[in-house]
């Protein structure tokens, strides 16, 4: 069975995930935008530099409402946690150089791994929790939304509970959610993780040709 899964499974699901993922990036790029009918007063480039870059932290007039201040660092604990632990947890850099790419990279330390789980844990269960308990943010959720949070969570601690690769049986299971990931991600949500650069950038190009910062 584990055959199976790290085997004809994992591949079907990885082409899923690229096909269908480039499909829908190709799909937004083609979209193209509206063209514009007054002369540039300022840098398209820079404004979407900066909107991408620049721009990520919470603008002052907003750091004195503790709302912001939540969101924002639950949401870097989460996404940056997340990126760490994906790209330099030793069994993912394993897997990587046996699976994709043919060669790895220094992993980070057990005690690195831990630490980085257990905020980006926080950052999810936290950003998670508030889309019950915050009024607005409970009525412009969708069941896409929960789906994605929750497979999220599931793929992460299954990833927690086969660490020491020890367990067939839990590393299969990992697998398996991670497999059921990957093809629901470019389908849901989760999908925003490439079209955030785009949909910000594209935001700072029409401000910044403006002359307006975003």
């Amino acid at each position: 069975m584990i055959a199976f899964i790290e085997g004809p499974a994992w591949y079907a699901a990885l082409t899923i995930f690229v096909v269908f993922s480039l499909w829908r990036l190709g799909w937004v790029l083609l979209m193209g935008g509206d063209k514009h009918k007054s002369p540039a007063r300022a840098s398209a480039a820079a404004g979407a530099i900066r909107n991408i870059f620049v721009d990520l932290a919470p603008r002052g007039a907003f750091l004195k409402r503790g709302k912001v201040w939540f969101v924002a660092l639950a949401g870097y604990a989460f996404h940056l946690g997340l990126f760490a632990v994906l790209l330099f947890a030793a069994p993912h850099v394993d897997f990587i150089e046996q699976k994709l790419l043919g060669f790895g990279w220094t992993p980070m330390p057990y005690w690195g791994f831990i630490v980085t789980a257990e905020i980006a844990f926080a950052g999810l269960l936290l950003l998670w929790i508030r889309r019950f308990v915050d009024p607005v943010t409970r009525l412009i959720s969708r069941l896409d939304d929960h789906l994605a949070a929750g497979l999220t969570f599931i793929v992460m601690l299954t990833g927690c509970l086969a660490l020491g690769q020890q367990s067939v049986f839990l590393r299969g299971l990992h697998m398996g959610f991670v497999e059921l990931w990957l093809v629901y991600f470019p389908f849901s949500s989760l999908f925003h993780t490439f079209t955030w650069p785009l949909s910000r950038g594209y935001s700072g190009a029409l401000f910044g040709r403006r002359g307006i910062r975003a």
